[in-house]
């Protein structure tokens, strides 16, 4: 039995994801992509690893695990964020979401053949009619998308690192509680992006004095993009499974649209309005079956 809590938390990683193409935006003004993660990860590690030592829910991986939790990290903080970052950089905020949204259309594949998951009809029903509303946001109605090429190739990477990803995953929310996986796997990503800011950034870091909204965007994808939302999002893996898990992303086009068009006064239509009511009513449907087990 699926609780309601489950697609609540499942809804507010998906938010914090969504602003947080936004919170980018303000602080590539001021850092490159490479010292915003650095950074972004370091805020996430000092709250997560705080939380688990006030709230005595401390864990340390088992030896067996460790190689899994080493791998995992390779592909999710450090291939994802670089990918995403990096294609960030390149591409509009509504955009790069829409990108990443890409991931629920590839993860059945790799998730029946890894897991052994599968796809009921509601999931595939939901799943096509929200992918139709996350390209009614994106796409002009000449059907063209005016974006660099390159940076949609490394958000594209950041899509596949993100599948994969969540496959390890899966075999680790069973054994440790959603932030000890987060925890443990941030401090390992820190270690694979600390050579590249050292030689990179480090001493152009120094020299920058950023804006009071570029240290609280900053703040933000700390705390809520890299900490809660990643820790929900492990507690939705493992009610949901991979696939029902990730068809949620969809949500995060929604979000990015609604905050860049406040924030970053990206053009905000009706055809994307429409874009959104097919992606929220996809996520809907695509749920359906669970909640009427609930119900």
């Amino acid at each position: 039995m699926t609780k309601i809590s489950v697609h609540i938390a499942a809804f507010l990683s998906m938010f914090f994801w969504g602003i947080s193409y936004v919170w980018s935006k303000v602080v590539f003004e001021y850092y490159t992509p490479l010292t915003t993660i650095f950074i972004r990860l370091l805020i996430s590690i000092v709250v997560l690893f705080l939380f688990m030592l006030i709230s005595g829910k401390f864990q340390l991986i088992k030896r067996k695990h460790i190689w899994l939790f080493v791998v995992s990290a390779l592909f999710n903080p450090f291939l994802y964020f670089v990918g995403e970052s990096h294609g960030l950089h390149r591409v509009s905020a509504s955009a790069s979401a829409f990108i990443i949204a890409t991931i629920p259309v590839f993860t059945p594949f790799l998730a029946y053949w890894f897991l052994h998951e599968k796809l009921n009809k509601m999931n595939l029903i939901g799943l096509l009619v929200s992918f139709l509303g996350v390209l009614f946001i994106i796409f002009k109605l000449d059907f063209t998308l005016a974006a660099s090429p390159w940076g949609i190739g490394l958000l594209f990477m950041a899509v596949f690192s993100a599948i994969i990803y969540t496959i390890l995953l899966k075999r680790l929310v069973n054994n440790y509680k959603p932030v000890t996986i987060i925890a443990w796997q941030e401090l390992i990503g820190v270690f694979y992006f600390l050579p590249f800011f050292y030689l990179l950034d480090a001493d152009t870091f120094l020299s920058i004095h950023p804006s009071t909204n570029t240290i609280l965007s900053l703040i933000m994808l700390g705390v809520f993009a890299s900490s809660i939302a990643y820790a929900l999002y492990a507690y939705v893996v493992k009610n949901l499974g991979v696939i029902q898990t990730n068809i949620y992303i969809n949500l995060i086009p929604v979000f990015t649209v609604i905050t860049a068009f406040f924030v970053l006064d990206e053009i905000f239509t009706t055809i994307k309005i429409l874009g959104m009511i097919l992606v929220i009513f996809g996520v809907v449907l695509s749920q359906m079956k669970g909640l009427r087990k609930k119900i």
